[in-house]
């Protein structure tokens, strides 16, 4: 049984804890955040106790800590919790900074410490069977990949001065992605970027629209294209094309039912946001990082090298975009 703290009780901190407390293998032990009010209505729901984060830290009754904090933060508590000899999963970044991810991850390191980052979508059963299946060769060799990623709505425009922008907050998961299904890295990056749904999101220095495209050094390439807009739903699919062959993760559905009839063929809306389409990959990536502390693994994947190449690539798309220049991705 590993006894949990969770830190950050806003939106995704209250996935995480819901799917701890519900976990046969673990505990949610206390919950923290600056704003006490938040963490006990959350401590209220779960069964756990309220603390100040560095107590939940230090504390001995805690194995793992769990952070969904703001960005800005993540860094300081994974430092703080390594030292403390907890196991960690933080979500991502670890940092807007690829200098502080690098220190980071030094603490990480000298400390021994199991440090798994939240990149949620490698644990969707959709997304993992493509992975299994390309390392099966069920397509041959990868000659492209291609990432499709929309959200229903823009979050608010104040929301992107801390998020870091859409290559940094949104594309991350992407990013991640591409890496995870390649099996190679990218070592060109080249961005275009738009305000298209939300003229606001421009005015703060930030595109709700992009288009990204990479290449690895054996020549194989990825595409991935985001929009802070998509009126149908939540928009999540992944094509692979290959020498024998193509995979494809279609939407998934509200239900399966169609109706077909003399004026065509309908179906209900894919899933609205990602605390539905992703319930499931949080709880598969709960297990897989209780099963990495179980069996003694400091290095579970997704993990801290994986947070930093994936920023790379961010920053990497990021200078794209402002330049209009592809950039190279060492």
């Amino acid at each position: 049984m590993i006894r949990f703290g969770v830190i950050g009780a806003g939106r995704i901190g209250k996935v995480h804890a819901t799917t701890i407390a519900a976990n046969p293998n673990a505990k949610l032990a206390y919950v923290a955040d600056a704003f006490k009010a938040s963490a006990e209505e959350l401590a209220a729901r779960t069964g756990a106790e309220v603390a100040e984060a560095e107590e939940v830290i230090k504390s001995p009754h805690v194995d793992a800590i769990l952070i969904a904090t703001p960005t800005p933060s993540h860094a300081d508590l994974i430092e703080a919790a390594a030292r403390a000899g907890k196991a960690i999963l933080c979500e991502k970044p670890v940092s807007l900074s690829v200098d502080r991810i690098n220190a980071c991850l030094e603490v990480v390191e000298k400390n021994r410490s199991t440090l798994m980052i939240g990149f949620n979508r490698r644990f969707d059963p959709n997304f993992a069977s493509v992975e299994a299946r390309l390392r099966h060769g069920d397509v041959g060799p990868i000659e492209i990949v291609t990432i499709t990623s929309r959200d229903p709505a823009p979050p608010p425009a104040d929301y992107v001065k801390s998020s870091g922008g859409l290559f940094r907050d949104m594309m991350i998961h992407d990013f991640d992605m591409a890496r995870f299904l390649m099996g190679e890295e990218f070592v060109v990056v080249n961005a275009l970027g738009s305000s298209l749904v939300d003229k606001a999101i421009g005015a703060e220095g930030d595109v709700d629209t992009a288009a990204v495209q990479m290449q690895t050094a054996s020549g194989r390439i990825a595409v991935i294209t985001n929009s802070r807009r998509a009126t149908y739903g939540y928009d999540q699919r992944i094509e692979v094309h290959g020498a024998a062959g193509m995979l494809a993760a279609k939407n998934i559905h509200a239900t399966s039912v169609e109706l077909s009839n003399a004026n065509g063929v309908s179906g209900d809306p894919v899933q609205y946001f990602f605390l539905e389409r992703y319930a499931q990959a949080y709880a598969n990536e709960i297990n897989a990082f209780i099963e990495a502390i179980d069996s003694g693994n400091s290095s579970p994947r997704p993990g801290g090298l994986d947070g930093l190449q994936a920023q790379k690539l961010a920053e990497a798309a990021t200078v794209s975009w402002q330049t209009g220049r592809p950039v190279a991705v060492n």
